[in-house]
């Protein structure tokens, strides 16, 4: 089988726009066959803008105003040398120094500079350094939102809904006065964005969110509100950390993984402000969201709250920023939100499966999702429409109102729905089927939430919480019970003794699915594989995931034949993403495979650096790996 990297869907941070005339640089020319060897040391004077555009109007062959490797431009420039007061010029050639020249001349743009000093040497810096350099220094800078009065016109602002007439909506818990009184209050300064503040009913139904699909909106989340000394509430909404430049909410499980590397980073605040985010949402919206938009009311993601609660826990006793005393009670109120979000959500109706003891993706939300872009979802609905000798556009405008009954159709939007929940969308190993599905991911999350909790009562609560909004007392032994059931279900009926993987099972067919999924190897991160079952598993999973670039979401095989029909699915072969990779290798160190650990994180490493220094610096979702 060929192994082969991605070189697409990237988009330039670092690019900008020619506008107008453009002035050339002196000696723009095609490169050479052969570079000449670059002394280093010595300075660069540049005129920002000229440099810019010059270098743009050159190398932007596909005229999409941005530079990558796919643009077929010399890649050469003759910069000025400030000794010389510009008089004499050095040659830079090739792809990586221009794309770090201008990161460094938008960097000195966005000071107010008009003339940038660099030293050549500077230009070809490692790129593992640069990427992590720019992560910590900037790329975080860039993801932070906060819905204060600063930031609540960006992140009004929904990409997902193109409605003509749309104006900013904030959604508001019934009984968050303060949160009201603060929006309300907003709304009326900044009168020109005509925000409007709605409070949401006590009782927030399927029905009640199908009926706002056409009022779609962003949901209030987590803020400090105390009083000062005058008696005057003060109320400052927490700042949150986004997983992608164009989004503006915060989102479910890729929260976690950006805690880790902002907790890497020691920007402990933001981690600890996303975990009071997921516990604002448990109490008032009743689940960690999908994101916190209207339309995602029904949804929830993967869980990983207990992990993340634990890992910002033990930063900030480590840190001398925050008191011991505040610090336990957080603790106390994040893990009494996540026991809630346990018994409410993921061992209830409909997700909760009492034949085996296990737990599905299975959202509350009924009909077509409001959030898919027009025209997603034509060809599923054109059979229904064509029956009843009406357009696609009439038909899902009838269907979205209930005013058309389709048993069929609403089956499938239940399981699409159920694929979003998971967080892989979009996969065939769950189209179709996902809300019958007992995933071995979801399952191996909510057995490392019962023994966190397990664990955590036994270490900070002497192995008793008792939850004070409901009085229901628990301790660690229950909780080790859970896990001990839940681990045997997982054994009866995800393990495969003879493949040596785990799987997925329809609770519905009763049988086990043959799709082979990388979240095979999540067991290992929860601990839950005996070290037998663990070494199968890791020769087996090797076997079938490991490629050039990282570990691939699922197999060829598994995937199927893809033609005009039956497109590619982004969460199947052959793309690899983070999430995969990093849970991977954190189970395989759990089990003492170290080294194969260090393996697929090189793997993963290359490739992620390989798109990085041919893509203008950037860092993609996902790799063809």
């Amino acid at each position: 089988m060929s192994k082969h990297y991605a070189q697409h869907e990237a988009e330039s941070r670092l690019a900008t726009p020619v506008n107008g005339s453009v002035p050339a640089l002196q000696g723009l020319r095609r490169r050479g066959s052969v570079d000449d060897k670059l002394a280093s040391g010595r300075m660069l004077m540049i005129n920002i803008e000229e440099a810019m555009a010059a270098v743009l109007a050159q190398e932007d062959t596909n005229g999409d105003y941005r530079i990558t490797i796919e643009d077929t431009g010399p890649k050469a420039v003759n910069l000025p040398t400030m000794n010389s007061d510009g008089y004499r010029h050095v040659e830079i050639r090739g792809w990586y120094p221009m794309m770090v020249l201008m990161r460094e001349l938008e960097l000195a743009r966005s000071e107010g500079k008009s003339v940038c000093y660099i030293n050549e040497a500077e230009l070809f810096p490692n790129p593992v350094d640069l990427l992590g350099g720019m992560i910590s220094e900037s790329f975080w800078d860039g993801l932070v939102r906060c819905m204060d009065a600063k930031g609540i016109k960006t992140i009004c602002a929904d990409p997902k809904n193109s409605s003509p007439d749309a104006h900013p909506i904030i959604y508001v818990p019934h009984d968050d006065e303060p949160a009201f009184t603060y929006y309300t209050r907003i709304a009326r300064e900044l009168a020109d964005l005509n925000i409007e503040v709605v409070k949401l009913p006590v009782d927030i139904t399927p029905e009640y969110v199908n009926s706002i699909n056409n009022k779609a909106g962003i949901l209030a989340l987590a803020a400090d509100v105390s009083t000062d000394a005058s008696g005057n509430q003060t109320y400052k909404p927490l700042e949150f950390v986004v997983p992608g430049g164009r989004f503006n909410e915060q989102y479910g499980w890729d929260s976690y993984f950006e805690a880790l590397g902002l907790l890497v980073d020691g920007r402990i605040q933001l981690a600890k402000n996303m975990v009071d985010n997921f516990a604002y949402e448990i109490k008032h919206y009743g689940k960690i969201l999908n994101a916190n938009r209207s339309y995602y009311l029904t949804r929830s993601q993967p869980p990983f709250l207990t992990d993340m609660i634990i890992r910002v826990y033990d930063a900030m006793t480590s840190s001398d920023e925050y008191d011991d005393e505040e610090s336990f009670a957080w603790l106390r109120r994040s893990f009494e939100a996540a026991i809630t979000e346990y018994f409410d959500v993921w061992m209830a109706k409909p997700r909760y499966n009492e034949e085996t003891g296990l737990s599905c993706y299975y959202t509350t939300g009924t009909r077509m999702p409001p959030e898919t872009e027009p025209g997603h979802f034509h060809q599923i609905i054109k059979p229904y429409a064509d029956k009843l000798g009406i357009s696609v556009d009439e038909y899902t405008a009838m269907y979205g109102r209930e005013e058309i009954s389709e048993p069929e159709l609403d089956e499938f939007f239940v399981h699409d729905r159920a694929v979003r929940e998971s967080g892989h969308d979009t996969s065939y190993r769950l189209e179709r089927r996902c809300a019958h599905l007992a995933t071995i991911d979801l399952n191996s999350l909510l057995y490392k939430y019962e023994i966190d909790i397990a664990d955590s009562l036994d270490a900070f609560f002497g192995g008793r919480f008792v939850h004070s909004a409901t009085g229901r007392e628990t301790t660690s032994d229950e909780w080790r019970e859970r896990a001990q059931v839940r681990n045997r279900s997982i054994d009866r009926y995800l393990w495969n003794e003879e493949k040596g993987l785990y799987y997925d099972y329809d609770v519905k067919l009763r049988e086990q699915s043959v799709y082979e999924s990388v979240t095979s190897l999540w067991p290992l991160w929860a601990g839950c594989a005996t070290d037998r079952q663990a070494e199968r598993l890791v020769r087996a999973a090797c076997d079938k995931f490991e490629e050039a670039g990282g570990l691939v979401s699922g197999t060829e095989e598994s995937r199927g034949v893809i033609t005009l029909e039956r497109p590619n699915r982004q969460w199947d072969f052959p793309y690899g993403w983070a999430p995969h990779q990093i849970m991977a290798w954190y189970g395989l160190y759990r089990y003492g495979f170290g080294e194969v650990a260090q393996r697929h994180a090189y793997r993963w490493l290359y490739t992620i650096i390989l798109a990085f220094y041919n893509h203008s610096g950037t860092v993609v979702e996902k790799l063809d790996v």
